[in-house]
């Protein structure tokens, strides 16, 4: 899961082109909140095994947050791999990261993702991490099922609806169709205090400094612009009963009819 700066905050870039992550607040990404939801179903499901529900993060210590609201929702426990050497790492080097932090704390037989990442919004990550994994894959799932070690999704394209079933272990990811995330209840997010919550370094995971970061990146910004401000808009008045027609111009002028 990733910590993510608040869409509604004034977002902004960093000298370097990267986002501003610390001068903003932040969130766990609505998006990756969908996978803690799929995650816990699936552990409810199979209350007669002993399945244990891990959150992962990478990111500053703000990150903490991200993993702390997972574990208000109901996972047991929490990993967080803070390194300042991580910042400006692209999707290539973030899959490197988690796929060595999952392999760290022993790979699960379900790795479960986001469908994107809400500043990022990528959508390449999971399909890495099953590379850098070695596991089979079913992302972009609308609707989950699962029996046994069996896996099986429906994934909603623009011309059609496909059916993916997997044998575990394997990488899922999943949809903002999948079902709504739970809310924390205060049992829950007084519960969260007790869970454990790992730290861990680039060191801890095997990964040097040099495959991280801005300079290893394989995709940088390159130029950003800020957003203009907002105008004044038009109003069209209806004095003499020309109004109509002067709106329908005005939406043809801006070729939204």
């Amino acid at each position: 899961m990733k910590y993510v700066p608040d869409a509604t905050a004034d977002r902004k870039f960093e000298g370097d082109n990267t986002v501003d992550r610390v001068g903003v607040d932040g969130l766990l990404s609505e998006l990756d909140e969908y996978a803690v939801e799929q995650a816990l179903q699936i552990k409810e499901k199979r209350a007669d095994e002993e399945i244990t529900v891990t959150a992962l993060t990478v990111g500053p210590a703000e990150a903490e947050a991200a993993v702390r609201k997972a574990l208000q929702m109901g996972a047991d426990k929490a990993v967080h791999v803070q390194d300042d050497a991580i910042a400006g790492s692209d999707a290539v080097a973030t899959s490197l990261v988690l796929a060595k932090a999952i392999e760290k704390i022993g790979v699960p037989e379900l790795v479960v993702g986001g469908l994107a990442s809400t500043d990022g919004g990528l959508s390449v990550v999971p399909a890495m991490l099953a590379e850098r994994l070695g596991l089979p894959q079913v992302t972009l799932a609308a609707v989950v099922e699962t029996q046994g070690d069996q896996v099986r999704i429906k994934r909603d394209g623009d011309t059609a609806t496909e059916v993916i079933g997997g044998t575990l272990p394997l990488v899922l990811s999943v949809t903002d169709q999948s079902g709504e995330a739970r809310y924390p209840s205060f049992k829950g997010i007084m519960a969260a205090k007790k869970k454990p919550l790992e730290a861990l370094t680039l060191a801890d995971i095997g990964v040097d400094a040099s495959e991280v970061g801005l300079d290893a990146a394989w995709t940088q910004v390159d130029t950003v612009t800020a957003r203009p401000p907002r105008t004044a808009g038009e109003i069209v008045k209806d004095e003499d009963g020309s109004g109509a027609t002067a709106l329908v111009e005005f939406l043809a002028s801006k070729k939204f009819i």
